[in-house]
């Protein structure tokens, strides 16, 4: 019978038809919280605001096609449109719960709703109703993490910040709590609070610095690391050129010199033609049948420091793309080289001392 099996399975593969059991995304421990999440999730700020147009029909399409592929970690936050991703996310999670299906794990984020980006404002008495106001949007009556929106550099000096966040969790309001950072040195920082059980950060093939220390240092300490911006707003699907064009209210349009917020969200903060440079440079090392889009992410799983990857999807057939990288081989040692190469030659000097 396991010969028969092994039989099968090999001439699925050599057929290129996957097994349902090859198709399942394999499962990353997130740090100590003792969840075991998806290693490709969901993220729903495209879905929200600032990407240019996108129907609500699309959107939920999008979230339906990934949780049943196996995706269950779904990252959000209060400003994605105020809270119009979050209550896209209620919507599935309600739909998924009358069908008898499992709900997925969902993180937000807040901060970004205060008045200024002041480090004394992040309090407990300004937090606290962010809470509320995000528990009313997903319609839960806890959260399962709640991160701090990239808050200024200041705030990770600032113990009473962190204190207000473990008060949240003892009162039952979050489950967890972590960070969404900018900067290497602020998720290092972050790494000393004992409540942080997670740090999102911006990894991909244009932004390699976390590599040097603060992956590994996330791995001692058992936190668990967040994986966004990892197509570099879509620089790293290969499908844009010199010409390209963006809606208005697309951050790739209103924020590419950071006008807006940190100019690292968007294009991970790489001059756009040196990106496109560099994506030219990289095409060749894409393997045949495979998409850039999944080549860029395989990428960033080849690193198990990583708990999850957060790609972003407008409908079900972005949603298919991006899990596909799941089923994608290990990069080659040479193939890795040779991305650190064109990192190295070509991308490093615009950003990696910057974030």
């Amino acid at each position: 019978m396991i010969t028969l099996r092994l039989r099968l399975q090999s001439n699925r593969r050599r057929s290129g038809v996957a097994s349902r059991e090859e198709k399942a995304l394999r499962k990353r421990q997130f740090g100590r919280t003792g969840w075991s999440v998806s290693e490709i999730g969901f993220g729903a700020w495209a879905i929200g605001a600032s990407w240019g147009p996108v129907k609500d029909v699309d959107s939920l399409d999008a979230l339906r096609v990934s949780l049943d592929e196996g995706v269950d970690f779904l990252d959000t936050a209060d400003v994605y449109g105020d809270h119009a991703s979050e209550r896209l996310i209620a919507r599935i999670l309600k739909e998924r719960k009358k069908q008898g299906k499992s709900v997925p794990i969902v993180a937000t984020k807040i901060g970004r709703r205060l008045p200024n980006q002041d480090a004394a404002l992040f309090t407990y008495a300004n937090l606290a109703p962010f809470v509320e106001d995000s528990l009313k949007a997903l319609e839960v009556h806890a959260l399962d993490l709640v991160q701090l929106h990239c808050p200024p550099i200041e705030t990770y000096f600032r113990p009473e910040v962190f204190e207000a966040m473990d008060r949240l969790q003892r009162e039952g309001k979050i489950r967890f709590h972590g960070v969404s950072v900018e900067k290497v040195e602020e998720g290092l920082k972050a790494l000393e609070y004992p409540g942080v059980v997670s740090v999102q950060i911006v990894y991909n093939m244009f932004r390699q610095r976390p590599n040097d220390l603060f992956l590994d240092q996330a791995r001692k300490r058992q936190v668990a690391v967040i994986a966004r911006v990892p197509l570099a707003s879509g620089l790293l699907t290969g499908k844009f050129r010199s010409d390209s064009k963006f809606d208005a209210n697309d951050h790739r349009q209103f924020n590419r010199h950071g006008e807006a917020f940190d100019v690292g969200e968007t294009f991970a903060g790489v001059p756009y033609e040196a990106g496109l440079a560099a994506v030219e440079e990289m095409r060749s090392l894409v393997p045949k049948g495979t998409a850039m889009t999944q080549f860029a992410l395989r990428w960033i799983l080849m690193n198990e420091a990583i708990s999850v990857v957060i790609p972003g999807a407008k409908n079900a057939e972005q949603a298919r793309g991006n899990i596909g990288a799941a089923v994608l081989a290990p990069l080659s040692p040479d193939t890795m080289a040779r991305i650190r190469s064109i990192y190295e030659t070509s991308i490093k000097t615009s950003v990696h001392q910057r974030w």
